[in-house]
């Protein structure tokens, strides 16, 4: 057994800058971040994973003030932590003039597998970002080709009402591994808005180069359990197939729902143990190339 969390952040404030890790006083669509605005390191994070069989990670972006910086902070850590594998994904603007330049930088890095670059995060505070607007830019669909062109993948962050127009531009660019984070970020629960929910995401579960996360489930779901999450997770499997679905922990910011513990047991719980190989270890595995 060697399970891979695909999805999980570290982050040490004394040595990157994180804007809205260190904002007081901001709500997010999350909860509160008060209790994770505190150094959150790989000795934390690898020793509750441990405990529930996993023993390799995925670390993704996670809004430094220099990208640059934070990739060059994960590498240090993965070089000085080598009985735990670790890849890593980094935030780069795709529209970027520079991209290229960018992306020579960010692979000279052996622990970079992919890029995020987020499209949708909540429907409150997308109408402020204005992320929404990359659908529409064709310098965003040519700086995601160029990403799957030089073996990279791509972090797919968004909400189910952003779903029909991305699967055109994943269709157009099928070349690029897709990761789709959070499983779409399906934000209504209620029944209404899984069935809405489950519709949209069949434009991006039918195409082959894209791959489901089943994390940060608890973002809308404060007070989730077993039962509140099974709905999802298992739309996502019927879409997807257990060989296109992998499982991230999304912490430390689930932790603010719960302790990691419950969280994979929970999913150990819903996902049927057939599939638990694949879930929780092979579709990573060949995705991250870990």
């Amino acid at each position: 057994m060697s399970f891979i969390d695909a999805h999980h952040h570290l982050w040490d404030l004394k040595t990157v800058d994180y804007p809205w890790l260190n904002a007081s006083g901001v709500e997010r669509f999350f909860g509160n971040p008060a209790p994770i605005q505190r150094n959150y390191l790989l000795d934390e994070f690898s020793g509750s994973a441990r405990l529930q069989g996993f023993t390799k990670s995925v670390h993704i972006q996670v809004g430094a003030a220099d990208a640059w910086e934070e990739a060059r902070w994960v590498q240090s850590i993965a070089d000085a932590n080598p009985e735990w594998p670790m890849a890593q994904v980094v935030f780069c603007d795709l529209t970027a003039p520079d991209l290229n330049a960018q992306l020579d930088r960010f692979q000279t890095l052996s622990t970079v597998r992919g890029v995020r670059q987020i499209i949708g995060r909540a429907p409150s505070e997308d109408a402020q970002t204005g992320t929404n607007e990359l659908l529409g830019s064709d310098a965003f669909l040519q700086g995601l080709k160029l990403a799957g062109a030089r073996g990279l993948s791509f972090d797919l962050q968004l909400i189910p009402e952003l779903m029909p127009a991305m699967s055109e531009i994943a269709k157009a660019a099928s070349e690029t591994q897709i990761a789709l984070c959070h499983a779409g970020s399906p934000h209504d629960r209620s029944s209404e808005g899984l069935k809405s929910y489950a519709k949209a995401l069949e434009g991006l579960s039918n195409l082959d180069n894209v791959t489901c996360k089943l994390s940060g489930l608890g973002m809308f779901d404060h007070g989730w359990t077993v039962e509140s999450m099974r709905p999802v997770v298992e739309i996502c499997l019927e879409q997807f197939g257990s060989t296109r679905c992998m499982f991230g922990s999304n912490f430390p910011v689930d932790m603010l729902y719960s302790d990691y513990d419950r969280l994979a047991q929970s999913y150990f719980e819903i996902i049927p143990e057939s599939l638990h190989n694949d879930v929780f270890e092979n579709t990573a595995a060949q995705f991250y190339q870990l």
